[in-house]
């Protein structure tokens, strides 16, 4: 069975993932990048035995691939962008792959400049993106396959698709509290997986310790910088992107152009309110 590290993309995913790679798959909690190959993402290629040449292709395959990659009787950690959103009657998943999720959310106005950043993308194209009932992450390989096929959807639908789920249990974590009270919010985290893993384990404390401060933003930036991170984006250019940028240093009021701002602010309103940003 699955549990899914969800979120839409640059909202922390990648710094959950690390964390529970750490605290899951290491003896002491002490992080190291390969350690992130027990947690991958889906949809991806590897996961996939037949070749998908459209999006439709590939949605269509999205729970014969979970069916076939997955046992019932084992747990897999996730890593997904996708939303829960049809894509033109295909469901991502359901209550018969999945155990449950965690949901990551981050303030748009963080996460349009992360993905400017990450994607080499304009602020214009970026918001865009985020308003867009179509918008998707995608390459096609050189024989044509689309098996990666990520369908995202707006940023808000994107959301609601995951909180409006009743198939599965989902916890809801925000990006910034992992600042503020990171063990409180990893703590919940392990009892949370550990409740849909029926297993109820007492907490390692000197493990959840070591794996919070080993997966510090600022540790994780520099091993990037030493030893170089095999997820780093290229830009347009031909040039490495490095993957953690600012992390929780990114903020919108610093670095934001106003007018996008309030656009973002008037899209969103509802669950900036909702989550306190406003």
């Amino acid at each position: 069975m699955i549990i899914w590290i969800a979120s839409y993309p640059k909202s922390g995913n990648t710094y959950v993932r690390s964390f529970l790679s750490s605290y899951y798959f290491s003896k002491k909690g002490k992080f190291e990048f390969d350690l992130l190959l027990n947690i991958k993402q889906f949809p991806a290629l590897s996961y996939s035995n037949i070749k998908s040449y459209t999006f439709l292709d590939a949605a269509n395959n999205w729970i014969n691939n979970q069916k076939k990659f997955f046992k019932k009787d084992q747990y897999y950690f996730l890593k997904t962008h996708n939303s829960l959103e049809e894509y033109f009657g295909n469901k991502f998943t359901t209550s018969s792959e999945t155990a449950g999720a965690i949901y990551i959310i981050r303030d748009p106005r963080n996460v349009i400049t992360s993905m400017c950043n990450h994607y080499s993308l304009d602020l214009e194209t970026a918001f865009n993106k985020m308003i867009d009932s179509k918008s998707s992450l995608s390459f096609k390989t050189a024989d044509g396959d689309y098996s990666n096929f990520t369908f995202l959807g707006t940023w808000s639908d994107h959301y609601k698709s995951w909180k409006n789920n009743v198939n599965f249990k989902t916890l809801f974590i925000k990006y910034e509290d992992l600042q503020d009270n990171a063990y409180n919010e990893f703590t919940k985290i392990i009892n949370f997986i550990e409740e849909l893993k029926g297993t109820n384990n007492k907490i390692n404390e000197k493990k959840l310790i070591n794996s919070i401060n080993s997966t510090s933003f600022s540790n994780l930036k520099n091993k990037e910088k030493l030893y170089g991170f095999g997820e780093k984006a290229i830009s347009k250019k031909g040039e490495e992107i490095n993957f953690f940028n600012l992390g929780f240093k990114n903020k919108w009021e610093k670095i934001l152009p106003k007018e996008v701002s309030d656009k973002i602010k008037d899209k969103f309103l509802d669950e900036l309110r909702e989550f306190k940003y406003e």
